[in-house]
């Protein structure tokens, strides 16, 4: 009778002929893909030019989520959200973390923090690209790996060693964190329009990135979104914009590639998504939709429904517990870690920060934001029945607040400091798709605007969104509306307070 081989036997087989013993990959993985500044321009998403067909695999493998939203449409501020599960007027993230800007979330946040409550729920954590958010031992992974952010192949290769580790039994979490398709990288002198538009990160003379099999577009063919004009400037603008999004995707499509080679395609949750919508004015900095509105494609490698969509309004808030809950460290009855840090006792023995405002008067125990897991089973039930968002800062110098209600019928916004004129970002205001708009003044047509009213903007916005997405109309001053008005406005008041906003006091104060 033939002898069979045991483990241990194998092992020394293996040892043996020089390679490694034969070690099962981790269950329950997770890879979180989030991208900067892009709106759900895909192909899963209807998009009919767009060419993202690795992200679009993974869509007709998972779930979409057509009622995705960030909290607030800015960098930092927004990746504060997703990292802590709270809104940044909370956390303390009002602005950018980088330069002389200096924003940062409080102290105490270490307790609810995504990459410190997933090692402490049993996962290896690792980062990669962009980061932007502060401190850093609050938001700290074990491991930081160096990629280029706007070579998301590379990137992908770069993750490599740590997504296919099996030295280390524990799943993996991976923070992976492109820098496309923000603007940046110089304009494109090659245009003949007088204002060039801006590289948004592609190589200028239509070079390749290395690795990278580059999608170009033609500007007469790009889709124009509601909020912007169709001009010459904005469509080579977006055709730009477009071909760093296709650079983002063949990321995605070498990462799932890894994946299987490894057998941890069937073991790895993927959730893919944006800190906010497109670096357009209309779009970044702004609460409309082409500010907020993200894209969410997710592919949960233990649930049998493929393909399917979902219209539950869902928010950044709920990224870190959802998250969590897939990792089994949530406790679903105070929606906060099983395991959570004694954020006092961890500042008292790091001696580090003992004199500082670490929790701004209140404690962190539970998040702002709620798991939809549910959701991937059973796509047709709700998640929230409102969505809030925060926007304070960008930019110090732009100090601009904005808080939002929307639901799925309704959705009220409220500028509040109003009498002054809407600040800009300093790569907004430097496009070429708006400094041609600018150029012919106030009453030149920008959108569903004009310039002179995206520049000073009323109170209040009320926009019926189920019959007017485009928040065409608004209805703030409209007699018929008064009551709608009213009524949002106490659920505005009613969601401030429930979360914690110092600026609730803006109702009476001023």
């Amino acid at each position: 009778m033939p002898r069979r081989l045991t483990f241990p036997l194998l092992a020394t087989c293996f040892l043996f002929l020089g390679l490694p013993p034969f070690s099962e990959s981790a269950e329950r993985n997770v890879l979180f893909i989030i991208t900067d500044d892009e709106s759900p321009t895909l192909g899963c998403y209807g998009d009919p030019i767009a060419k993202t067909p690795a992200i679009d695999a993974v869509a007709r493998d998972g779930v979409i989520f057509r009622n995705a939203f960030a909290t607030t449409a800015s960098c930092s501020a927004s990746r504060s959200v997703v990292m802590s599960g709270l809104h940044n007027h909370r956390n303390g993230q009002y602005g950018h973390q980088h330069h002389f800007h200096k924003f940062s979330s409080f102290h105490n946040v270490v307790r609810l923090a995504l990459p410190r409550v997933m090692a402490r729920a049993g996962y290896r954590t690792g980062h990669i690209g962009k980061y932007h958010v502060a401190p850093e031992t609050v938001y700290q992974f074990e491991t930081n790996l160096r990629g280029n952010g706007r070579n998301a192949v590379q990137m992908a290769e770069a993750s490599r060693e740590f997504l296919t580790n099996r030295e280390d039994d524990r799943p993996f979490f991976l923070y992976f964190a492109t820098s496309d398709p923000h603007r940046g990288g110089g304009k494109d002198q090659t245009s003949r329009l007088k204002l060039k538009p801006d590289l948004f990160g592609n190589k200028p003379n239509d070079q390749a990135h290395p690795d990278v099999n580059e999608v170009f577009y033609d500007p007469t063919e790009v889709v124009i979104p509601a909020f912007l004009p169709d001009t010459a400037e904005t469509r080579e603008e977006l055709a730009q914009y477009y071909q760093s999004c296709s650079r983002i995707d063949q990321g995605v499509g070498r990462l799932v590639k890894i994946l299987k080679e490894a057998d941890l395609y069937d073991k790895t949750l993927i959730i893919f998504t944006s800190d906010h919508g497109m670096a357009f004015a209309g779009g970044k900095t702004t609460v409309y939709e082409g500010g907020l509105k993200v894209p969410m494609v997710v592919r949960d490698p233990y649930q049998t429904k493929r393909g399917i969509e979902s219209n539950a309004l869902i928010s950044h808030i709920d990224i870190t517990p959802t998250i969590l809950d897939f990792g089994n460290g949530l406790d679903q009855k105070t929606n906060a870690p099983k395991n959570p840090i004694d954020a006092d006792k961890f500042w008292k023995e790091r001696g580090e920060a003992l004199k500082e405002n670490r929790n701004g008067h209140k404690k962190f125990n539970s998040y702002h934001g709620k798991s939809w897991l549910h959701c991937l089973s059973k796509p047709d039930e709700p998640h929230h029945e409102t969505i809030f968002a925060s926007h304070t800062f960008h930019e110090i110098q732009m100090y601009y607040p904005m808080r939002v209600v929307r639901d799925q019928q309704y959705k009220l916004i409220w500028n509040i400091a109003y009498p002054l004129p809407y600040p800009f970002a300093s790569d907004l205001w430097a496009a070429s798709s708006w400094q041609a708009q600018w150029a012919r003044g106030k009453d030149a047509n920008y959108g569903n605007k004009t310039v002179g009213q995206y520049v000073q903007r009323p109170q209040f916005e009320l926009f019926d969104i189920a019959s007017d997405p485009d928040e065409t109309t608004n209805l703030a001053e409209s007699p018929g509306h008064l009551d709608i008005l009213n009524k949002y406005k106490k659920k505005m008041k009613q969601m401030q307070k429930e979360m914690e906003d110092p600026w609730i006091m803006k109702w009476d104060y001023e």
